[in-house]
């Protein structure tokens, strides 16, 4: 079947039975490539019927699909003519894990952070009316992403504007981590009514059979009905909201899928059509580990088992820092929106349950809720990924750093994190955390850095970030590991020619790079600084040693706005100092594309040959 379908008008001409037949093809396909590629695949598991009914009932580009997260459009790419394609998916150059405008016209809008497409597909369902056009307008979205405060806001101002659109509610019971709050709570009651629905219409069939008083009686039952309805599912949520509630629906039944779109596509205002799947569906192994499969590196098909060693992380280390920090300080307290496992902590949910809190994705009321927990006396660290803080900006100024509250936020995945792409790259945190007044802004060299600066903000009584990348330390071993003192840089090589300032991950790098320049120049000097902090920078030590090599390159793994290369740079402006060269090494004022962390490094200059390279010619023009 896979091999007849190069576009959805192709999908449209099989039956139902052949479309099953085909499900179970996409499946085997994604499974093939992800286990070599990596990539999303519980969630790509989950949806392949629910795609195939959408390809089947409606007509892309015209009509308009709008996946939330989108890291489950693999089913997608395929049919819409992307099915080669996708075995170069999340490589440099390849097709993109997540829907791309550049990439197709079908894919109406990119998405790769929860809780967006009810908001974007509201958008292009009110402009289509301002237009006076005719299309169907859909949006994709999870039960987890519900618990995300955009979504919330949209699904009000879509059930009162009455504006016709669908969502489809795809409830799989989990996000990457299991669901919980009140939303997933709702949601259980109305997996419940399915089972009460069936009941029902069974036993209304035999009534309506019973001569003369068959209709009266299914009437009053009907009254009864309401009124149970509201004890089983309170207000019903939905249908309060302005929404005409489809469901819920088997979401691996393509038959009952498609008639559900179907109904959805002639009525007019908000429809929400709540489907039930299993993540992982087909491959038993992801279907009992969803979030182990929720996002995967290269793995073995038979066993599961990832094909790459798994190495300890910088996520690995602080969660167990923090366990032992926890046991000597019982104020110490962790949130997590939704990323237990991704962010370190399950091991400090198992031992300090009561000092634990998922609050679901909602990095907003995370860090609203670290600051009036720090303001009541006790110590919130709040680990969130570097793309993601960007949702709880306003929370950090306004909430956390206004009133000077110590409240640790912890950026992981900071800098390049390679094959998730512009949504993922977490390149902007540094240079729109130094914006804000109050804020400690670190970034540790190596493991043993980073449980030193998580020790030292545990006890600061004020706002930090603590930034660190992806993945292991370097395999560089810096052996120096002087006290955290705030504001205070580490010497690591001291030299007389050129200073190279450094900070977090890319500090390993300058002192290879120090190395390498040193071996080729034997009379040359290098100066090793290891920044340490972004903010408060340590002023005295980097103007001592730019005054004395007059020449100054500084790495980062960040943009090159406001970020470390700026703070140097304001410095030398500050001091009056003259005749200073000065380079440059952090990625442009772009966001970056997908591919692997080395090879992008490559591409944006700020690996270590290119710069080793750079000042090497740089030592040329100054002999």
């Amino acid at each position: 079947m896979l091999e007849k379908i190069n576009s959805p008008e192709d999908l449209k001409k099989l039956n139902t039975e052949e479309k099953i037949k085909l499900a179970e093809e996409i499946r085997q396909y994604i499974l093939e490539i992800v286990s070599e590629n990596g990539g999303h695949l519980a969630s790509n598991l989950g949806v392949v019927e629910l795609t195939i009914a959408l390809h089947s009932v409606f007509d892309l580009p015209k009509d308009k699909i709008v996946w939330d997260v989108g890291h489950q459009t693999y089913v997608h790419k395929i049919i819409t003519g992307r099915k080669e394609e996708l075995k170069t998916l999340r490589k440099l150059n390849g097709i993109a894990g997540f829907p791309k405008t550049k990439e197709s016209e079908v894919d109406c809008f990119n998405t790769g952070h929860s809780s967006t497409s009810i908001s974007a597909a509201l958008g292009m369902a009110r402009a289509r009316d301002i237009k006076g056009e005719n299309h169907s307008v859909i949006a994709v979205i999870g039960d987890g992403a519900l618990t995300g405060g955009m979504a919330l806001e949209a699904l009000n101002d879509t059930g009162w504007s009455k504006t016709t659109m669908t969502v489809i509610l795809n409830d799989n019971e989990m996000s990457i981590s299991k669901n919980i709050g009140g939303i997933s709570m709702l949601l259980s009651k109305l997996r419940a009514k399915r089972s009460y629905n069936k009941s029902s219409d069974a036993v209304k069939k035999v009534i309506l059979k019973i001569p003369g008083i068959g209709k009266p009686i299914v009437r009053l039952v009907r009254r009864v009905k309401r009124s149970i309805k509201q004890l089983i599912i309170p207000k019903m949520f939905f249908e309060d909201i302005g929404f005409r509630y489809l469901g819920p629906v088997d979401g691996h039944d393509i038959a009952e899928l498609e008639r559900m779109l179907k109904i959805s596509k002639e009525l007019d205002g908000p429809v929400l059509i709540h489907i039930l799947t299993k993540k992982g569906k087909g491959y038993k192994i992801a279907e009992e580990n969803p979030d182990k499969f929720h996002a995967t590196g290269p793995f073995n098909i038979e066993t599961g088992e990832s094909k790459k060693a798994k190495k300890s992380d910088y996520s690995k280390v602080f969660g167990e820092k923090l366990i032992e920090l926890a046991r000597k300080n019982d104020k110490i307290v962790a949130i997590t929106a939704a990323m237990k496992d991704g962010t370190g902590l399950a091991n400090f949910a198992k031992e300090f349950p009561e000092r634990f809190f998922d609050i679901g994705i909602a990095e907003q009321h995370a860090i609203g809720m670290a600051a009036g927990m720090a303001k009541a006396g006790v110590i919130p660290v709040v680990p969130i990924y570097a793309s993601f803080y960007q949702r709880a900006y306003d929370q950090v100024i306004h909430d956390v750093a206004m009133q000077n509250l110590p409240v640790v936020m912890c950026v992981d995945r900071a800098g390049i994190v390679g094959a998730d792409g512009e949504t993922h790259q977490g390149t902007l945190d540094m240079s729109f955390f130094r914006l804000v007044p109050n804020l400690t802004i670190m970034a540790p060299k190596n493991f043993k850095e980073l449980e030193d600066m998580l020790e030292f903000a545990v006890d600061l009584k004020k706002p930090v970030v603590i930034r660190y990348p992806r993945g292991g330390e370097d395999d560089y071993k810096i052996e120096k590991q002087d006290k955290i003192e705030l504001g205070k840089a580490e010497i690591l090589k001291q030299g007389k020619d050129v200073s190279i300032i450094a900070i977090g991950k890319t500090v390993a790098r300058a002192m290879k790079i120090a190395e390498n320049v040193e071996n080729e120049n034997p009379d040359m000097q290098v100066e090793v600084i290891n920044a340490r902090f972004l903010k408060p920078i340590d002023k005295e030590t980097i103007k001592k040693s730019i005054e004395k090599t007059k020449h100054v390159v500084t790495i980062e793994d960040g943009t090159i706005i406001n970020g470390l290369s700026s703070a140097v740079q304001e410095i030398i402006i500050e001091e009056k100092l003259e005749g200073i060269d000065i380079k440059e090494y952090a990625y442009p004022d772009k966001y970056i594309e997908h591919g692997g962390v080395e090879e992008l490094e490559k591409i944006y200059k700020v690996d270590e040959k290119t710069i080793s390279q750079d000042i090497k010619e740089f030592f040329k023009v100054m002999v």
